[in-house]
Protein backbone atom coordinates (compact mmCIF):
# COMPACT_ATOMS: atom_id res chain seq x y z
CA UNK A 1 0.00 0.00 0.00
CA UNK A 2 0.86 3.31 -0.35
CA UNK A 3 3.06 5.25 2.42
CA UNK A 4 1.52 8.02 3.96
CA UNK A 5 3.52 10.26 5.95
CA UNK A 6 2.58 13.39 8.42
CA UNK A 7 4.44 16.70 7.78
CA UNK A 8 4.71 20.52 8.39
CA UNK A 9 6.47 21.59 5.81
CA UNK A 10 6.58 20.39 1.70
CA UNK A 11 8.50 17.42 1.28
CA UNK A 12 11.55 18.32 -1.19
CA UNK A 13 11.12 15.03 -2.61
CA UNK A 14 7.47 15.57 -3.79
CA UNK A 15 7.62 16.76 -7.30
CA UNK A 16 3.95 17.08 -7.46
CA UNK A 17 1.82 19.11 -4.87
CA UNK A 18 -1.60 18.17 -4.22
CA UNK A 19 -4.28 20.88 -3.72
CA UNK A 20 -8.27 20.08 -1.99
CA UNK A 21 -10.63 22.31 -3.26
CA UNK A 22 -13.54 23.07 -0.93
CA UNK A 23 -16.73 24.73 -1.75
CA UNK A 24 -17.18 27.61 0.03
CA UNK A 25 -20.55 28.83 -0.97
CA UNK A 26 -22.85 28.14 -3.94
CA UNK A 27 -20.71 29.63 -6.79
CA UNK A 28 -17.55 29.28 -5.93
CA UNK A 29 -14.65 26.79 -5.34
CA UNK A 30 -11.90 27.83 -3.33
CA UNK A 31 -8.52 26.17 -2.00
CA UNK A 32 -8.95 23.75 1.31
CA UNK A 33 -5.91 25.66 2.87
CA UNK A 34 -2.64 28.21 1.77
CA UNK A 35 -0.41 26.72 -0.40
CA UNK A 36 3.00 27.97 -1.13
CA UNK A 37 3.44 31.12 -1.56
CA UNK A 38 5.64 31.39 -4.83
CA UNK A 39 2.45 29.13 -6.67
CA UNK A 40 0.02 30.89 -4.65
CA UNK A 41 -1.26 33.19 -7.32
CA UNK A 42 -0.86 30.37 -10.57
CA UNK A 43 -3.06 28.55 -8.09
CA UNK A 44 -5.85 31.45 -7.62
CA UNK A 45 -5.64 31.92 -11.34
CA UNK A 46 -6.27 28.26 -12.38
CA UNK A 47 -9.05 28.18 -10.19
CA UNK A 48 -10.56 31.15 -11.49
CA UNK A 49 -10.61 30.00 -14.98
CA UNK A 50 -11.37 26.40 -15.04
CA UNK A 51 -14.53 26.52 -13.34
CA UNK A 52 -15.92 24.39 -10.51
CA UNK A 53 -13.61 21.46 -9.26
CA UNK A 54 -14.73 20.84 -5.77
CA UNK A 55 -17.22 17.93 -6.91
CA UNK A 56 -15.60 15.38 -4.21
CA UNK A 57 -13.91 12.93 -6.25
CA UNK A 58 -13.41 15.26 -9.35
CA UNK A 59 -9.46 16.27 -9.61
CA UNK A 60 -7.81 17.72 -12.23
CA UNK A 61 -3.88 18.26 -12.56
CA UNK A 62 -1.85 20.96 -14.31
CA UNK A 63 1.83 20.78 -15.34
CA UNK A 64 4.84 22.78 -14.57
CA UNK A 65 7.27 21.59 -16.49
CA UNK A 66 10.73 22.93 -15.73
CA UNK A 67 9.68 24.47 -12.46
CA UNK A 68 9.16 22.92 -9.03
CA UNK A 69 6.52 21.08 -7.80
CA UNK A 70 6.11 19.82 -11.59
CA UNK A 71 2.99 19.13 -11.24
CA UNK A 72 -0.39 20.37 -8.77
CA UNK A 73 -3.55 18.33 -8.80
CA UNK A 74 -6.50 19.81 -7.93
CA UNK A 75 -8.76 17.44 -6.22
CA UNK A 76 -12.39 18.36 -4.99
CA UNK A 77 -13.90 17.77 -1.17
CA UNK A 78 -16.90 19.19 -1.55
CA UNK A 79 -18.04 20.44 1.61
CA UNK A 80 -14.92 19.14 3.50
CA UNK A 81 -17.11 15.95 5.09
CA UNK A 82 -15.03 12.48 5.64
CA UNK A 83 -17.27 11.36 2.53
CA UNK A 84 -15.95 13.91 0.57
CA UNK A 85 -12.43 13.49 1.76
CA UNK A 86 -12.74 9.94 0.43
CA UNK A 87 -13.48 10.55 -2.81
CA UNK A 88 -10.39 13.21 -3.08
CA UNK A 89 -7.82 10.55 -1.76
CA UNK A 90 -9.57 8.00 -4.41
CA UNK A 91 -9.63 10.88 -7.18
CA UNK A 92 -5.54 11.59 -6.04
CA UNK A 93 -4.75 7.75 -5.96
CA UNK A 94 -5.83 7.42 -9.70
CA UNK A 95 -4.33 11.03 -11.15
CA UNK A 96 -1.23 10.94 -9.36
CA UNK A 97 -0.95 6.63 -10.13
CA UNK A 98 2.24 7.72 -12.64
CA UNK A 99 3.88 9.65 -9.83
CA UNK A 100 6.46 8.45 -7.45
CA UNK A 101 5.81 10.85 -4.62
CA UNK A 102 3.40 13.35 -3.83
CA UNK A 103 2.86 16.31 -1.04
CA UNK A 104 -1.14 16.85 -0.47
CA UNK A 105 -1.98 20.40 1.24
CA UNK A 106 -4.47 20.28 4.25
CA UNK A 107 -5.68 22.30 6.81
CA UNK A 108 -3.43 22.59 10.35
CA UNK A 109 -6.92 21.85 12.14
CA UNK A 110 -8.07 18.95 9.68
CA UNK A 111 -10.19 16.79 11.08
CA UNK A 112 -9.75 13.12 12.19
CA UNK A 113 -12.39 11.98 10.12
CA UNK A 114 -11.15 13.84 7.31
CA UNK A 115 -7.40 12.39 7.55
CA UNK A 116 -9.35 9.10 8.16
CA UNK A 117 -11.41 9.70 5.23
CA UNK A 118 -8.37 10.74 3.08
CA UNK A 119 -6.17 7.54 3.62
CA UNK A 120 -9.02 5.28 3.02
CA UNK A 121 -9.80 7.15 -0.30
CA UNK A 122 -5.85 6.52 -1.77
CA UNK A 123 -5.24 3.16 0.01
CA UNK A 124 -8.45 1.71 -0.99
CA UNK A 125 -8.39 3.17 -4.77
CA UNK A 126 -4.94 2.02 -5.83
CA UNK A 127 -5.56 -1.52 -5.01
CA UNK A 128 -5.94 -4.11 -8.45
CA UNK A 129 -6.14 -7.76 -8.52
CA UNK A 130 -4.20 -9.59 -11.77
CA UNK A 131 -3.06 -12.99 -12.11
CA UNK A 132 -1.12 -11.96 -15.44
CA UNK A 133 1.50 -9.11 -15.42
CA UNK A 134 0.53 -5.59 -15.24
CA UNK A 135 1.01 -3.60 -19.16
CA UNK A 136 3.56 -0.80 -19.35
CA UNK A 137 0.45 1.35 -18.82
CA UNK A 138 -0.86 -0.37 -15.80
CA UNK A 139 1.96 -0.23 -13.65
CA UNK A 140 1.67 2.53 -11.02
CA UNK A 141 4.84 4.55 -9.65
CA UNK A 142 2.95 6.77 -6.70
CA UNK A 143 4.95 4.95 -3.42
CA UNK A 144 4.29 7.57 -0.24
CA UNK A 145 2.23 10.53 0.42
CA UNK A 146 3.06 13.27 2.71
CA UNK A 147 -0.15 15.23 4.12
CA UNK A 148 1.01 18.02 5.09
CA UNK A 149 0.20 18.97 8.86
CA UNK A 150 1.35 18.15 12.30
CA UNK A 151 1.74 14.67 13.18
CA UNK A 152 0.77 13.94 16.13
CA UNK A 153 -0.57 10.89 18.39
CA UNK A 154 -4.18 10.80 17.41
CA UNK A 155 -3.56 11.56 14.26
CA UNK A 156 -1.33 8.38 14.12
CA UNK A 157 -4.04 6.64 15.84
CA UNK A 158 -6.68 7.48 12.81
CA UNK A 159 -3.94 6.50 10.03
CA UNK A 160 -3.55 3.21 12.21
CA UNK A 161 -7.17 2.43 11.73
CA UNK A 162 -7.35 3.41 8.46
CA UNK A 163 -4.64 0.98 7.48
CA UNK A 164 -6.48 -1.99 9.20
CA UNK A 165 -9.43 -1.48 7.32
CA UNK A 166 -8.13 -0.64 3.80
CA UNK A 167 -5.46 -3.49 4.42
CA UNK A 168 -8.45 -6.22 5.01
CA UNK A 169 -10.81 -4.68 2.48
CA UNK A 170 -8.33 -5.57 0.46
CA UNK A 171 -7.60 -8.93 1.58
CA UNK A 172 -11.48 -9.85 1.55
CA UNK A 173 -10.88 -8.35 -1.81
CA UNK A 174 -8.25 -10.65 -2.86
CA UNK A 175 -10.42 -14.16 -1.66
CA UNK A 176 -13.21 -12.89 -3.46
CA UNK A 177 -11.78 -12.15 -6.87
CA UNK A 178 -9.47 -15.20 -7.09
CA UNK A 179 -11.15 -17.47 -9.55
CA UNK A 180 -12.98 -20.67 -8.38
CA UNK A 181 -10.33 -22.76 -10.38
CA UNK A 182 -7.80 -21.68 -7.30
CA UNK A 183 -10.14 -21.08 -4.62
CA UNK A 184 -11.94 -24.19 -3.17
CA UNK A 185 -13.10 -24.22 0.39
CA UNK A 186 -9.80 -25.77 1.22
CA UNK A 187 -8.29 -22.83 -0.45
CA UNK A 188 -10.33 -20.25 1.34
CA UNK A 189 -9.53 -22.27 4.49
CA UNK A 190 -5.76 -22.42 3.79
CA UNK A 191 -5.83 -18.55 2.97
CA UNK A 192 -7.81 -17.44 6.12
CA UNK A 193 -6.07 -20.03 8.48
CA UNK A 194 -2.74 -18.45 7.25
CA UNK A 195 -3.92 -15.37 8.14
CA UNK A 196 -5.34 -15.93 11.84
CA UNK A 197 -1.75 -17.79 12.42
CA UNK A 198 0.11 -14.96 12.09
CA UNK A 199 -2.61 -12.85 14.63
CA UNK A 200 -1.59 -13.01 18.43
CA UNK A 201 -4.91 -13.22 19.80
CA UNK A 202 -6.95 -15.04 16.99
CA UNK A 203 -7.94 -19.03 16.90
CA UNK A 204 -9.14 -20.64 14.32
CA UNK A 205 -11.04 -24.11 13.99
CA UNK A 206 -11.84 -26.00 11.01
CA UNK A 207 -14.30 -28.65 10.31
CA UNK A 208 -13.79 -31.22 7.29
CA UNK A 209 -17.10 -33.16 5.64
CA UNK A 210 -16.63 -36.01 9.26
CA UNK A 211 -16.93 -33.31 11.52
CA UNK A 212 -19.77 -32.00 9.85
CA UNK A 213 -21.64 -34.66 9.46
CA UNK A 214 -20.50 -35.77 13.31
CA UNK A 215 -21.82 -31.90 14.54
CA UNK A 216 -25.30 -32.42 12.58
CA UNK A 217 -24.16 -29.43 9.75
CA UNK A 218 -26.36 -30.68 7.13
CA UNK A 219 -27.10 -27.59 5.26
CA UNK A 220 -23.64 -27.27 4.54
CA UNK A 221 -23.19 -31.28 3.78
CA UNK A 222 -26.31 -30.96 1.60
CA UNK A 223 -25.12 -28.23 -0.51
CA UNK A 224 -21.39 -29.58 -1.11
CA UNK A 225 -22.34 -32.69 -1.76
CA UNK A 226 -22.27 -32.32 -5.57
CA UNK A 227 -18.51 -31.34 -6.01
CA UNK A 228 -15.20 -32.60 -6.01
CA UNK A 229 -13.81 -30.13 -3.94
CA UNK A 230 -15.67 -30.87 -0.37
CA UNK A 231 -16.72 -28.29 2.47
CA UNK A 232 -16.00 -27.20 5.47
CA UNK A 233 -16.60 -24.34 7.75
CA UNK A 234 -14.75 -22.25 9.38
CA UNK A 235 -14.51 -20.18 13.23
CA UNK A 236 -12.65 -17.24 13.26
CA UNK A 237 -12.19 -16.06 16.71
CA UNK A 238 -10.76 -13.06 18.74
CA UNK A 239 -10.98 -13.23 21.84
CA UNK A 240 -9.68 -10.65 24.62
CA UNK A 241 -8.91 -10.93 28.07
CA UNK A 242 -11.83 -9.18 29.85
CA UNK A 243 -13.97 -9.06 26.93
CA UNK A 244 -16.68 -7.21 27.61
CA UNK A 245 -19.34 -8.55 24.59
CA UNK A 246 -19.54 -11.34 22.26
CA UNK A 247 -20.52 -10.69 18.72
CA UNK A 248 -20.85 -13.07 16.41
CA UNK A 249 -20.46 -12.83 12.35
CA UNK A 250 -21.82 -15.14 9.81
CA UNK A 251 -20.73 -15.15 6.03
CA UNK A 252 -22.12 -17.03 3.06
CA UNK A 253 -19.15 -18.89 1.64
CA UNK A 254 -20.45 -20.72 -1.91
CA UNK A 255 -16.79 -20.32 -3.38
CA UNK A 256 -18.57 -21.45 -7.02
CA UNK A 257 -22.31 -21.59 -7.39
CA UNK A 258 -23.91 -23.26 -10.78
CA UNK A 259 -27.32 -23.31 -9.31
CA UNK A 260 -27.04 -26.87 -8.73
CA UNK A 261 -29.46 -29.22 -10.47
CA UNK A 262 -31.32 -26.04 -10.86
CA UNK A 263 -28.53 -24.76 -13.06
CA UNK A 264 -28.85 -21.18 -13.47
CA UNK A 265 -28.35 -19.62 -17.43
CA UNK A 266 -24.42 -19.28 -18.62
CA UNK A 267 -24.97 -15.50 -18.03
CA UNK A 268 -25.46 -15.95 -14.30
CA UNK A 269 -22.82 -18.15 -13.88
CA UNK A 270 -19.93 -15.91 -14.72
CA UNK A 271 -19.12 -14.19 -11.70
CA UNK A 272 -20.09 -17.03 -9.45
CA UNK A 273 -16.66 -16.67 -7.84
CA UNK A 274 -17.76 -13.81 -5.77
CA UNK A 275 -20.79 -15.76 -4.16
CA UNK A 276 -18.43 -16.36 -0.89
CA UNK A 277 -17.94 -12.28 -0.45
CA UNK A 278 -19.61 -12.53 3.15
CA UNK A 279 -17.32 -15.48 3.89
CA UNK A 280 -14.58 -13.32 3.29
CA UNK A 281 -15.65 -9.80 4.67
CA UNK A 282 -16.56 -11.76 8.32
CA UNK A 283 -12.81 -13.11 8.13
CA UNK A 284 -11.63 -9.95 7.83
CA UNK A 285 -13.84 -8.68 10.59
CA UNK A 286 -12.08 -10.69 12.67
CA UNK A 287 -8.57 -9.98 11.94
CA UNK A 288 -9.23 -6.07 11.81
CA UNK A 289 -10.81 -6.39 15.55
CA UNK A 290 -7.56 -8.52 16.77
CA UNK A 291 -5.26 -5.89 14.95
CA UNK A 292 -7.16 -2.59 16.49
CA UNK A 293 -7.20 -4.46 19.84
CA UNK A 294 -10.85 -4.18 19.91
CA UNK A 295 -12.44 -5.14 23.74
CA UNK A 296 -15.05 -7.63 22.58
CA UNK A 297 -15.23 -10.89 21.79
CA UNK A 298 -15.36 -11.92 18.36
CA UNK A 299 -16.61 -14.58 15.71
CA UNK A 300 -16.83 -15.51 12.50
CA UNK A 301 -18.67 -18.37 10.61
CA UNK A 302 -17.65 -19.18 7.35
CA UNK A 303 -19.48 -22.03 6.16
CA UNK A 304 -17.95 -22.91 2.35
CA UNK A 305 -19.59 -25.07 -0.52
CA UNK A 306 -18.85 -25.87 -3.95
CA UNK A 307 -22.74 -25.89 -5.16
CA UNK A 308 -22.04 -28.01 -8.28
CA UNK A 309 -24.13 -30.43 -10.76
CA UNK A 310 -23.11 -34.17 -10.71
CA UNK A 311 -24.15 -37.29 -9.68
CA UNK A 312 -24.04 -36.85 -5.83
CA UNK A 313 -25.99 -33.59 -5.87
CA UNK A 314 -28.29 -32.65 -3.96
CA UNK A 315 -31.93 -32.26 -5.59
CA UNK A 316 -35.20 -30.12 -5.55
CA UNK A 317 -37.85 -32.29 -3.30
CA UNK A 318 -34.68 -33.19 -0.72
CA UNK A 319 -35.25 -32.61 3.37
CA UNK A 320 -32.31 -31.29 4.67
CA UNK A 321 -31.59 -31.51 8.51
CA UNK A 322 -29.47 -28.26 9.68
CA UNK A 323 -27.78 -27.97 13.20
CA UNK A 324 -30.39 -28.27 16.36
CA UNK A 325 -32.46 -30.34 14.25
CA UNK A 326 -34.47 -27.98 11.87
CA UNK A 327 -35.56 -29.14 8.51
CA UNK A 328 -35.31 -27.45 4.86
CA UNK A 329 -37.69 -28.81 2.32
CA UNK A 330 -35.74 -27.83 -0.99
CA UNK A 331 -38.02 -26.32 -3.57
CA UNK A 332 -34.78 -25.02 -5.06
CA UNK A 333 -31.05 -25.38 -5.44
CA UNK A 334 -30.35 -22.41 -6.23
CA UNK A 335 -31.48 -20.79 -3.32
CA UNK A 336 -28.26 -22.79 -1.75
CA UNK A 337 -26.78 -19.47 0.58
CA UNK A 338 -29.46 -19.70 2.98
CA UNK A 339 -29.34 -23.32 3.80
CA UNK A 340 -25.60 -23.07 4.68
CA UNK A 341 -26.30 -19.68 6.90
CA UNK A 342 -29.13 -21.95 8.31
CA UNK A 343 -26.98 -24.17 9.82
CA UNK A 344 -24.38 -21.77 11.59
CA UNK A 345 -27.20 -19.29 12.60
CA UNK A 346 -28.44 -22.38 14.46
CA UNK A 347 -24.93 -22.97 15.50
CA UNK A 348 -24.13 -19.46 16.76
CA UNK A 349 -27.34 -19.47 18.99
CA UNK A 350 -27.19 -22.71 20.31
CA UNK A 351 -23.36 -22.55 21.37
CA UNK A 352 -21.72 -19.25 21.26
CA UNK A 353 -24.41 -16.76 23.54
CA UNK A 354 -23.74 -13.79 20.78
CA UNK A 355 -24.48 -10.65 22.31
CA UNK A 356 -25.02 -9.55 18.28
CA UNK A 357 -25.03 -12.09 15.27
CA UNK A 358 -24.95 -10.57 12.22
CA UNK A 359 -24.92 -12.85 9.15
CA UNK A 360 -23.55 -10.94 5.31
CA UNK A 361 -24.08 -12.45 2.24
CA UNK A 362 -24.66 -12.45 -1.50
CA UNK A 363 -27.95 -14.07 -0.91
CA UNK A 364 -30.44 -12.57 -3.92
CA UNK A 365 -30.87 -11.04 -7.10
CA UNK A 366 -34.34 -9.86 -5.38
CA UNK A 367 -31.91 -7.02 -3.31
CA UNK A 368 -30.59 -5.55 -6.86
CA UNK A 369 -34.17 -5.41 -8.43
CA UNK A 370 -35.37 -3.76 -4.83
CA UNK A 371 -32.32 -1.46 -4.21
CA UNK A 372 -29.97 -1.67 -7.84
CA UNK A 373 -26.37 -2.42 -7.65
CA UNK A 374 -25.14 0.28 -4.73
CA UNK A 375 -27.36 -0.39 -1.66
CA UNK A 376 -27.09 -3.87 0.50
CA UNK A 377 -30.30 -4.56 2.09
CA UNK A 378 -30.56 -4.55 5.90
CA UNK A 379 -33.05 -6.69 8.31
CA UNK A 380 -33.40 -6.65 11.58
CA UNK A 381 -36.16 -6.59 13.97
CA UNK A 382 -34.17 -4.28 16.35
CA UNK A 383 -34.76 -0.52 15.93
CA UNK A 384 -31.38 0.59 17.77
CA UNK A 385 -29.25 -2.09 15.79
CA UNK A 386 -30.88 -0.73 12.51
CA UNK A 387 -29.79 2.80 13.85
CA UNK A 388 -25.96 1.83 14.88
CA UNK A 389 -25.50 -0.22 11.66
CA UNK A 390 -26.88 2.31 9.50
CA UNK A 391 -25.03 5.38 10.66
CA UNK A 392 -21.45 3.25 10.71
CA UNK A 393 -22.03 2.43 6.78
CA UNK A 394 -22.92 5.98 6.20
CA UNK A 395 -20.01 7.16 7.74
CA UNK A 396 -17.89 4.47 6.41
CA UNK A 397 -19.37 5.18 2.81
CA UNK A 398 -21.36 2.28 2.48
CA UNK A 399 -24.98 2.52 1.52
CA UNK A 400 -27.72 0.30 3.27
CA UNK A 401 -31.32 0.82 3.43
CA UNK A 402 -33.41 -1.10 5.97
CA UNK A 403 -35.99 -3.76 4.46
CA UNK A 404 -38.85 -5.05 6.36
CA UNK A 405 -39.07 -8.29 7.99
CA UNK A 406 -42.92 -8.66 7.18
CA UNK A 407 -44.87 -11.09 8.52
CA UNK A 408 -47.64 -11.56 6.23
CA UNK A 409 -45.15 -13.31 3.65
CA UNK A 410 -44.02 -15.85 7.26
CA UNK A 411 -46.49 -18.50 6.21
CA UNK A 412 -44.85 -18.68 2.73
CA UNK A 413 -42.13 -19.94 4.55
CA UNK A 414 -43.54 -22.82 6.20
CA UNK A 415 -42.93 -26.35 3.92
CA UNK A 416 -45.24 -29.59 3.53
CA UNK A 417 -42.41 -32.34 4.39
CA UNK A 418 -39.83 -30.39 6.23
CA UNK A 419 -40.06 -27.30 8.81
CA UNK A 420 -39.37 -24.60 6.45
CA UNK A 421 -39.18 -24.01 2.18
CA UNK A 422 -36.29 -22.47 1.30
CA UNK A 423 -37.22 -20.65 -1.81
CA UNK A 424 -40.66 -19.32 -0.88
CA UNK A 425 -40.71 -17.02 -4.37
CA UNK A 426 -41.49 -13.24 -4.01
CA UNK A 427 -40.80 -10.49 -2.39
CA UNK A 428 -37.28 -12.65 -2.65
CA UNK A 429 -35.12 -10.22 -0.61
CA UNK A 430 -38.08 -11.04 2.41
CA UNK A 431 -38.90 -14.13 1.91
CA UNK A 432 -34.87 -15.31 2.02
CA UNK A 433 -34.75 -13.00 5.30
CA UNK A 434 -37.82 -14.45 7.28
CA UNK A 435 -36.70 -17.63 6.09
CA UNK A 436 -32.91 -17.18 7.99
CA UNK A 437 -34.97 -15.67 10.80
CA UNK A 438 -36.09 -19.31 11.94
CA UNK A 439 -33.28 -20.20 12.45
CA UNK A 440 -31.62 -17.56 14.88
CA UNK A 441 -33.82 -18.90 17.64
CA UNK A 442 -35.32 -16.79 20.38
CA UNK A 443 -33.56 -13.58 20.72
CA UNK A 444 -34.65 -12.34 17.30
CA UNK A 445 -33.78 -8.60 18.05
CA UNK A 446 -29.95 -9.50 18.70
CA UNK A 447 -29.74 -10.44 15.10
CA UNK A 448 -29.27 -8.38 11.24
CA UNK A 449 -29.01 -9.56 8.22
CA UNK A 450 -27.36 -7.56 5.22
CA UNK A 451 -28.24 -9.69 1.36
CA UNK A 452 -25.38 -7.72 -0.65
CA UNK A 453 -25.37 -9.65 -3.81
CA UNK A 454 -25.25 -6.19 -5.85
CA UNK A 455 -22.98 -3.89 -3.99
CA UNK A 456 -20.56 -6.95 -3.61
CA UNK A 457 -19.24 -6.25 -6.99
CA UNK A 458 -18.63 -3.16 -8.89
CA UNK A 459 -18.28 -3.08 -12.66
CA UNK A 460 -16.50 -0.21 -13.13
CA UNK A 461 -13.98 2.07 -10.85
CA UNK A 462 -15.97 4.33 -9.21
CA UNK A 463 -14.75 6.58 -6.39
CA UNK A 464 -12.61 4.22 -3.26
CA UNK A 465 -13.74 1.43 -5.77
CA UNK A 466 -12.27 -0.57 -8.31
CA UNK A 467 -13.65 -2.60 -10.68
CA UNK A 468 -14.04 -6.36 -9.04
CA UNK A 469 -14.70 -7.16 -5.13
CA UNK A 470 -15.76 -4.42 -3.17
CA UNK A 471 -14.94 -6.33 0.23
CA UNK A 472 -17.81 -5.12 1.48
CA UNK A 473 -19.03 -4.98 4.91
CA UNK A 474 -15.46 -4.81 6.55
CA UNK A 475 -15.08 -0.56 6.26
CA UNK A 476 -19.32 -0.94 8.13
CA UNK A 477 -18.72 -3.53 10.42
CA UNK A 478 -15.25 -2.30 11.56
CA UNK A 479 -16.83 1.24 12.14
CA UNK A 480 -19.79 0.17 13.91
CA UNK A 481 -17.52 -2.18 16.71
CA UNK A 482 -15.21 0.92 17.22
CA UNK A 483 -18.68 3.26 17.44
CA UNK A 484 -19.80 0.37 19.95
CA UNK A 485 -16.68 0.48 22.07
CA UNK A 486 -16.86 3.94 22.43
Amino acid sequence: MISIRLGSTTSKQSQVLVVPVRKADSSAAVPVAAVPAEIGAEVASFLSESGQLAKPGQAESWKRPLRTPTKIVFAGVGSGDETGWRLAGAAISRQAAKDATIAIVVPEDLAPEALRGLAEGLWLAEYKYRLRENKPEEVRLLASAEVLCADTPERQSVLKTASAVASLTNFARDLTNTPSLIKTPEWFTEQVVSRAEAMPGVSATVRDPKQLADDGFGGILAVGGGSAHSPRLVELSWNPPNATEHIVFAGKGITYDTGGVDIKPPDAMLLMRKDMSGAAAVCAIVLAAAQLNLPFRVTALAPLAENMVSGSSWRSGDVVRHYGGLTSEIHNTDAEGRVVLADVLAYAFANLEPDVLIDISTLTGAGRVSLGPKIASMFTASDELAATLSDAAREAGESVWRMPLADEYAKDVIADLGDFNNAAGNPGAITAALYLREFVGPARDKWAHFDLSAPAWSETDDGELVRGATGWGVRTMVRWLLARAG
